[in-house]
């Protein structure tokens, strides 16, 4: 009986401490172990990271940290993926509403996102991607 008990007792804590650590997907290791440095910053197809620009605050360094916050060029706020990691969502006290990213490609080298905004004056929208590689 007391072997039978002291086998529950290991079984119980093998099993709490192997649900209690979540695992990290792929996606996740991939997007939050370098640091990535912006390549292109493009706005309907053209480049937008220069002075002025509609991008020139994202053009330099990003970094996705593993508790959820980073910097993104100029920026600094929350991220997460959405359920099914298709998309990354930024927040920034910097923007009026949360950025919504469609993850194109994310590979060890490689990380390319777009999303779509509204231009400020027209109201058009404005279709954004922006590539990025390992510092």
């Amino acid at each position: 009986m007391k072997k039978l008990s002291l086998l529950l007792v290991i079984t119980a804590a093998f099993l709490i401490f192997s649900c209690s650590k979540e695992k990290k997907s792929e996606n996740f290791i991939l997007l939050t172990t370098p640091v990535w440095s912006s390549d292109t910053l493009l706005a309907n197809g053209e480049d937008a990271s220069g002075p002025g620009e509609l991008l020139e605050k994202f053009k330099g360094d990003a970094r996705f940290e593993e508790d959820g916050s980073g910097y993104f060029g100029d920026y600094t706020g929350q991220w997460r993926f959405n359920p099914d990691e298709s998309q990354i969502t930024i927040i920034t006290d910097s923007m009026p509403l949360p950025i919504i990213c469609n993850l194109i490609m994310l590979t060890a080298d490689s990380l390319k996102i777009t999303t779509i905004v509204p231009d400020k004056v027209t109201l058009d929208p404005i279709n954004i991607r922006m590539t990025f590689s390992v510092k």
